[in-house]
């Protein structure tokens, strides 16, 4: 078996050898290179009570393990991108190892391991692995997949460590205690013995002091979250404002329909699932249907395999667990999809390749199972490798969204910045307006449009972008920089004065921006 996990290792880790030559991209630059605690190993066990995203964005999250693992890197490199690149790769390598050790419980090790060069190669991984900010993803599922293993093996202690580690990577490691007790509810494969044996340490009851454990540990995470990297209903995805439960289902269910395509027939990726890449419904639909058909097949699915292929009701109940905290099923969360929170729900194809090819076996033998393994791997890896060039570099991640999406709103708001960055007037009006006309609901996009115009001095078409939300809560901080902008333009220091108090005083780090006008 070792031979097969070192194979599913380096066939991971090789895939993304491209990415050592790519630089900062996006979220990159806030959460790493603008970031102090991510630039030193004391600076990142000194931010363990500080938020994910810098308090002056308002952003906040709780990843306090994530930071520390970018200070280590920075501290190792020199801050060069290539180093923290190289380290997502092998972080992923881990993340396809010890899937496979886990499944060879139920499967044979060589449907174990094309199982693992499925999930290793899948194209859904790519922006996880290429992004440096999908560090998270790789080492919560690192964290929960080890929390398993070690539970499998009686190794209570560091059980609760890897799922400690889970959490304070991602919040998606809440999970993980629930899927130790999903892996110990399954039973080994009647065809197939688990390596470690039947009525071995993977087969036995549970104490009680290690579920008291993990319990202390995920509820001292839960308040931890609560306190530090909650901001309210900014945390929500701008779709969602002003919708009711109806309301935001209706943008759920056809985004768990989508990510069910995305894991099935990966061709059509994209680094923006909103509005309109993923239609902003008002009502019910035929996507919305379909996809509530997913969220109760899937799960559906984990129960019925229990006795007859445990092993996919495993990689069923990750699946569905790994991607509830942001299925916006229960809660909004801040994104309607996005290919990093599917990391680990790529354990379900990947584990249904390695049962096909073992039933091929079986039936017809080697060869076929082989061909069928080598078709699905290669066609992943294929279109891995040609995804990989959209996340070289800002330039390059925009022209692929550009051309690939241009119903996204997202990428004509991206564009209409840089276009106004390089003084392109005509260019960013252009593009603001593509931007509002596919979608109207962001504060955040009407905040940036309003500050734009007010730059160019057409005061009077920024005054209603800016009327559209003001008195709300939902994006306020961008609200008030607009109005504050505006009442400058105008001429009106009394107002500016209060603006400026009433958002220093609303939002932490605030200050700085205001006062550098008043000065």
């Amino acid at each position: 078996m070792r031979r097969e996990l070192l194979f599913v290792f380096v066939a991971a880790v090789a895939l993304y050898f491209p990415t050592v030559r790519y630089g900062f991209v996006q979220d990159d630059r806030a959460i790493i290179v603008s970031n102090p605690a991510a630039h030193s190993v004391g600076a990142g066990l000194a931010a363990f009570d500080d938020p994910y995203w810098p308090r002056e964005t308002g952003a906040g999250l709780y990843r306090p393990v994530t930071i520390l693992s970018y200070a280590i890197d920075w501290t190792v490199s020199g801050g060069r991108p290539g180093w923290l690149h190289v380290m997502n790769a092998l972080w992923h390598g881990l993340a396809a190892v010890l899937l496979v050790s886990l499944l060879t419980r139920w499967l044979p090790p060589i449907a174990a391991a094309a199982a693992g060069l499925v999930f290793a190669w899948h194209p859904v991984h790519v922006e996880a692995v290429a992004s440096l900010v999908g560090r998270a993803d790789l080492l919560v599922a690192v964290g929960i997949l080890g929390a398993v293993r070690a539970a499998r093996r009686g190794q209570w202690a560091l059980a609760v460590l890897c799922a400690a580690l889970a959490m304070l990577s991602k919040e998606h490691g809440v999970i993980a205690g629930v899927v130790i007790l999903l892996d110990n509810w399954l039973c080994p494969h009647p065809l197939f013995p688990s390596p470690e044996g039947r009525g071995g340490a993977d087969h036995r009851r549970y104490p009680t002091g290690f579920w008291v454990a993990l319990g202390i540990v995920t509820l001292g995470f839960v308040a931890a979250w609560l306190a530090i990297g909650w901001v309210g209903e900014n945390d929500a995805a701008a779709v969602f404002y002003g919708r009711g439960t109806w309301g935001r289902l209706a943008i759920a269910l056809p985004a768990a329909l989508r990510a069910v395509l995305l894991l099935v027939w990966p061709a059509s990726l994209s680094v923006d699932y909103s509005p309109q890449v993923i239609p902003a419904h008002a009502g019910f639909s035929l996507g919305a249907l379909l996809g509530l058909c997913v969220v109760v097949g899937v799960p559906a699915l984990a129960v019925w395999c229990r006795r007859r292929a445990p092993a996919i009701s495993f990689a069923a109940g990750l699946a569905v667990l790994s991607y509830l905290p942001t299925a916006n099923l229960f809660f909004a969360s801040g994104v309607a999809l996005a290919e990093r929170n599917l990391y680990l729900a790529v354990a379900l194809p990947a584990t249904l390749v390695g049962l096909a090819a073992t039933w091929l076996v079986s039936r017809h033998g080697m060869r076929p199972a082989a061909a069928l393994a080598g078709i699905v791997i290669i066609a992943c890896g294929g279109r891995s490798l040609a995804r990989l060039p959209a996340w070289q570099d800002n330039r390059s991640q925009l022209l692929t969204l550009l051309t690939d999406h241009p119903e996204s709103y997202r990428a004509h708001a991206s564009a209409a910045a840089v276009l106004a960055g390089l003084h392109d007037t005509v260019g960013a009006r252009r593009e603001y307006f593509a931007a509002d006309s596919l979608f109207s609901g962001d504060p955040y996009l009407d905040g940036a449009h309003a500050i734009f115009l007010i730059g160019i001095g057409d005061t009077a078409a920024a005054v209603p972008l800016i009327g559209r939300w003001r008195g709300l809560r939902v994006g306020e901080r961008m609200t008030l920089r607009a109005r504050f902008l505006l009442e400058l333009a105008r001429g009106d220091r009394v107002a500016d004065v209060a603006l400026a108090d009433s958002a220093s005083s609303r939002y932490s780090g605030e200050n700085g921006w205001y006062f550098k006008y008043l000065r």
